[in-house]
């Protein structure tokens, strides 16, 4: 058999793991027997998450029962968080489960190109160039990604989100330019041939949409239709799963009403018209197109016949909706037609390329049919360890239920656990059982063992655990894969945090020491004791040098305290302190960030348990008082806390009736007046503040975060479209157009060396008009483009100063960067500058 064909067949244990919701029941009934009828499949790339076409997805999956697939190639690691601080990794966890649930909403299947944490396939930030991207990704290693993803799931259709146009994310264009080559090299078999060794087959898509527009298409999909069943148009489907998309601000309410969206013919290897009726014009769509199909082929009369057979049994289960019985019924007869087929197709006498295609779409038509039974039977399966927190050589006990909710009696019901290479399941009790009844359960308990060198837990891995559910019903087998809940993670014995986990060692004073608080959490299964100790840069000491901590039970915490003090001559570098937990079993150098939200469920991360170390001269002024409005998108002010400067966090009613002259500085974090809707109208409040002599420093913000020009002293305008505003390129020339200025000399003397060692970008969403009275500190582009003058902006106001800046001190200050920490100081000094 074809690998081909392996791997559709892989798919023959659906996967389920979502909680009950208020769409349940007749609803899921229908969206598990829609794709019956249909044997077309369609595909659409996107370079992040929230980059699928969800409208159309939910028109293609929910409305026309399309086998649809939605491959994306990174995680969004180099995006922005508007429900937590978690930037990098931590974020891409949290968008790549944001993305796994918003296509459970439009049944699709997801694939990533992205395949574990740090990736070569990486969202590095916002990139203007195709070749840039390639560059960062690795142009052959992220094609074949998407060459092999294509040859696994045989789309007839493709549809890259975007197009490749300068005025778009270069991670967007770099997607356009690979999938546009994969429509013919997934069918080159020179291309990558590696692939064809393990068992993949190429495959040819039939036809290449690209995103248009209403003044030139050749198909326009009908996104604005409104469907009965699921009481809501297409767009308003895909808008529900984009409102999955939380930590990026998605989803909109939409009113009903006729909306299309709209696509252009690119490439195809069938016949079409200039206008099309849908993605599907020329291509079979149903069992019985492609019965027809197989019929000119002139060679196996009984493999039409199957076909036909199919055509009418995915009729009759439609027309049995909604009653479940009669469904379930139509459902089993239709899956024993299906196996008949399959073994039909495997010994006739057509073409191999044919036969591999038939075995495929039957396989797929397997596997919906096992989701039908489950949905139609009203079979519930459950995942039930006893703790979702393991550590190597733990046994624990997991339950796999199965429910009976319909009228059907399922027989012959099997519960298999399925565990890790390497691990151990023991079923306490017997796994078969004869049949399950209405309203009955059936259940076993499995002790599992994890062995003493099993592997941490990976964030995109796949699951640990899962149970496979066989069952009969009118004398057919079905059978349900099943998941946790919430993931099941192998984690370090103790997990520790290191606070601060990022710090300052100021060299202007060498002497003082950095206080370092150790979080231990013991994930042991009872009580335990370990040694606590830091591993020190050479000529660094801790006091005291271990310490032991106890602890009663699981998941208790406890803190130890050590002081560390720098040898006599640190140097300007990074260092790393890491904590070591030792008992006479384990030894534990890792911590784990717990990442937990309502609508992604909980995950974790494992990293080294690490306090990072920047040594550079800082100066600091004494007695500063900064008052920070956080938009709750950084922790800058955490940083400032560290080297000295006394901040304090101000809430809706400092800011609407406090004393705000009582801080030298107020700083807006970025985006603000857009998630702080005190801030509009207090603004003349803010704009007071700075007439009578305060320091006011505004970060950037976006149109769209409800900023107008007039809520700077001076008008600000910001530059669109956006994309063409910023900097991308950390390692671009900066030229400080004002050296004199306070900003570049108190109390800090900022030199070209301080624009040295940035990461990602410079600067987001520049200004594009101001008002004279502003000077102009720096001039910045990116290689090649014009340069900004507006990035960073500082005025005189009354007997105040007001200052915007687009650079990203969000990023550049948490990753240490020597120079945005000592002009953020000086930028927040200007009050103190006037008096030196």
């Amino acid at each position: 058999m074809m690998t081909s064909v392996a791997i559709a067949g892989s798919m023959l244990l659906p996967a389920i793991a979502s909680p009950a919701y208020a769409e349940r029941g007749v609803v899921d009934l229908w969206k598990s027997i829609k794709p019956l009828a249909t044997i077309a499949s369609a595909m659409n790339t996107g370079a992040h998450p929230d980059d699928e076409h969800s409208a159309v997805l939910a028109y293609l999956s929910l409305g026309k029962g399309v086998n649809t697939f939605s491959v994306i190639a990174n995680r969004g690691e180099g995006g922005q968080n508007e429900i937590g601080s978690e930037l990098g990794n931590p974020l891409g966890i949290i968008r790549t489960r944001e993305l796994q649930e918003a296509s459970k909403i439009t049944n699709v299947t997801l694939g990533m190109l992205s395949e574990q944490i740090n990736d070569p396939i990486f969202d590095f930030g916002f990139s203007k160039s195709v070749e840039e991207t390639l560059q960062h990704w690795g142009e052959s290693f992220a094609y074949e990604r998407l060459i092999r993803k294509i040859r696994e799931d045989r789309p007839d259709v493709i549809i890259p989100s975007f197009l490749n146009e300068d005025s778009t994310h270069g991670h967007h264009r770099t997607i356009n330019v690979l999938t546009v080559r994969a429509y013919k090299d997934a069918a080159d078999p020179n291309v990558f041939p590696e692939q064809l060794k393990n068992g993949l087959q190429p495959w040819q898509v039939k036809k290449l949409y690209l995103p248009a527009d209403a003044k030139k298409y050749n198909v326009m999909v009908p996104v604005g239709d409104y469907d009965n069943i699921y009481g809501a148009s297409y767009v308003q489907l895909g808008e529900e799963s984009r409102f999955m998309h939380k930590s990026q601000g998605m989803g909109r309410v939409v009113d009903e009403g006729p909306s299309g969206n709209y696509y252009t013919l690119e490439s195809s290897t069938v016949k079409s018209n200039d206008k099309e009726a849908s993605f599907f014009d020329g291509i079979a769509f149903t069992f019985a197109d492609l019965a027809k199909e197989v019929e000119t082929k002139g060679k196996d009369n009984k493999i039409t016949k199957d076909l036909q057979l199919l055509q009418k049994d995915s009729e009759e289960v439609i027309k049995a909706y909604p009653n479940f019985t009669e469904v379930a019924r139509e459902v089993h007869e239709m899956k024993k037609d299906v196996q008949n087929a399959l073994a039909d197709v495997k010994s006739s006498s057509l073409d191999q390329a044919v036969k591999d295609d038939l075995l495929y779409r039957l396989n797929v038509k397997d596997a919906q049919l096992n989701k039908a039974s489950m949905e139609a039977t009203s079979l519930v399966v459950k995942v039930k360890p006893d703790t979702g927190e393991l550590v190597a050589g733990q046994t624990a006990k997991v339950v796999v239920s199965a429910f009976n909710g319909g009228d059907v009696d399922l027989r012959s019901i099997q519960l298999n656990l399925n565990v890790p290479q390497g691990w151990e399941a023991k079923a306490a009790g017997p796994v078969s059982f004869d049949s399950i009844g209405k309203n009955q359960t059936v259940s076993v308990t499995y002790n599992v063992t994890v062995p003493k060198d099993a592997a941490e837990f990976k964030p995109y891995a796949a699951p640990n655990l899962t149970a496979d559910v066989t069952y009969k019903a009118f004398d057919t087998s079905s059978t349900v894969r099943a998941v946790p809940q919430n993931a099941v993670a192998v984690l370090p014995a103790y997990a520790m945090s290191l606070s601060p986990s990022a710090t300052v060692f100021n060299t202007l004073k060498s002497d003082e020491a950095i206080p370092v608080k150790v979080t231990v959490r013991n994930y042991t299964p009872g009580a335990s004791k370990a040694s606590i100790s830091l591993n020190l840069p050479e000529g660094w000491t801790a006091e005291p040098s271990v310490e032991e901590v106890s602890f009663a039970s699981k998941g208790e915490t406890k803190s130890v305290s050590f002081t560390v003090k720098g040898s006599s001559n640190v140097a300007t570098g990074k260092y790393s302190i890491t904590a070591v937990a030792k008992n006479e079993n384990v030894q534990s150098n890792e911590g784990v960030q717990v990442i937990s939200y309502p609508h992604i469920g909980t995950t974790y991360l494992i990293q080294p348990a690490e306090l990072k170390i920047q040594a550079f001269d800082l100066a600091v002024p004494q007695n500063l008082k900064v008052g920070y409005v956080s938009s709750g998108f950084d922790n800058i002010d955490e940083y400032l806390r560290q080297v000295g400067v006394n901040v304090v966090k101000l809430d809706d009613k400092a800011i609407q009736f406090g004393d705000l002259s009582q801080y030298d500085t107020i700083v807006l974090g970025i985006r603000a007046y857009a998630f702080r809707p005190e801030l509009i109208p207090s603004n003349q409040r803010l704009l007071d503040y700075v007439k009578n002599g305060g320091n006011l420093v505004v970060q950037y913000h976006k149109p769209e975060d409800k900023w107008k020009p007039e809520l700077a002293p001076y008008p600000i305008k910001i530059g669109e479209p956006l994309i063409k505003w910023r900097v991308t390129d950390e390692n671009s020339k900066v030229t400080m157009l004002a050296p004199d200025h306070p900003i570049f000399n108190y109390p800090n003397k900022i030199t070209n060396a301080d624009w040295d060692s940035w990461i990602q970008d410079r600067s987001a969403y520049n200004p594009a008009q101001w008002g004279e009275e502003y000077t102009k500190m720096i001039s910045n582009g990116d290689p090649g483009e014009q340069e900004f003058t507006g990035t960073f902006l500082s005025a005189p106001y009354g007997k105040g100063v007001y200052t915007y800046s687009s650079i990203v001190w969000y990023r550049e200050i948490p990753n240490l960067v020597p120079g945005s920490i000592r002009m953020f100081v000086n930028m927040i000094s200007q009050k103190q500058s006037e008096s030196n």
